[in-house]
């Protein structure tokens, strides 16, 4: 069976598809955009929102720190920027208590080993690997060793890379995310077939899709084909600063998105062929012979 236990659940075939409304830095370092977030993702019936958390003097290449870029705060250098989209402990502290409070899973993308660390202080359920890490082996291992479940996105990949990925920390308790790394993504170059790919490549582990296209349609096809769990960057304003804005999804599209794949999910049925008793009044007015 594919399926990963993620706090009190299952992630897998026949379990309730697992939505994921990724913050990421949409945040923009404030606390009050996170928290709007969080809770507009519970309304919208989400199973959990997820965090990026970086160490920016590890994230960024020493030769871009001084770079000045122009931003919402001002001029700056690039390494001062990267860290005034993070969140500070006490910030995630609070985002942990909110969340417990209002029953909404949280977790994290850990672009480094010490923010595994930083972030293991919260005991989230599960943790994530951004497909930009997914050829970062010690990384990977470093978050298998918490014992938590482990998803992987695989973005900018080739299908070496995925399979050494796997080969080299196993399959178990690991969840794969079909993901095209452009924002926005072209429809294609989605390739949402591959969501198939990978369910026969890796029959016993939960595989999903990382969506970064605008528009709903695309998710909602991956919820038909089977995608275990699905995820999408939120955002209050499209229009907001940061460069995963324009391929986010506002609050009122997240209602939208999250309702939709619970009415296809539960219309997909079991694939038994059954005479119901709604049809048994038009069968007898019907049928002649």
């Amino acid at each position: 069976m594919n399926k990963v236990k993620v706090g009190n659940r299952f992630i897998g075939d026949g379990e309730r598809v697992y939505v994921i409304a990724e913050i990421g830095i949409n945040h923009n370092g404030s606390l009050e955009n996170a928290k709007k977030m969080i809770a507009g993702a519970k309304e919208a019936d989400c199973d959990a929102v997820k965090f990026q958390k970086r160490t920016p003097e590890l994230c960024v290449p020493k030769d871009q720190w001084y770079i000045e870029r122009d931003t919402p705060w001002g001029r700056m250098t690039y390494i001062d920027y990267r860290h005034k989209v993070e969140l500070t402990y006490d910030d995630y502290k609070e985002i942990d208590r909110y969340c417990n409070e209002i029953g909404i899973d949280w977790f994290a993308s850990c672009w480094d080993e010490d923010s595994v660390d930083f972030i293991e202080q919260f005991n989230p359920k599960l943790y994530k690997a951004a497909s930009a890490s997914l050829t970062d082996i010690n990384l990977l291992k470093k978050k298998k060793s918490t014992g938590k479940p482990l998803m992987i996105s695989t973005g900018m990949s080739t299908m070496e890379e995925i399979e050494n990925a796997v080969a080299e920390i196993g399959s178990d308790n690991l969840m794969i995310a079909h993901s095209t790394s452009t924002y926005p993504c072209k429809l294609e170059e989605l390739n949402l077939r591959m969501i198939l790919t990978l369910k026969q490549m890796y029959p016993s582990c939960p595989i999903g899709y990382s969506g970064h296209e605008t528009g709903l349609a695309p998710s909602w096809a991956a919820a038909a084909i089977g995608a275990n769990f699905i995820e999408r960057h939120i955002t209050l304003d499209r229009a907001m600063w940061g460069t995963d804005q324009a391929a986010s999804v506002e609050l009122e599209g997240f209602n939208r998105l999250v309702k939709n794949i619970r009415d296809i999910e539960i219309s997909l049925g079991d694939g038994i062929k059954k005479l119901y008793d709604s049809e048994l009044g038009p069968r007898k007015k019907l049928r002649r012979v």
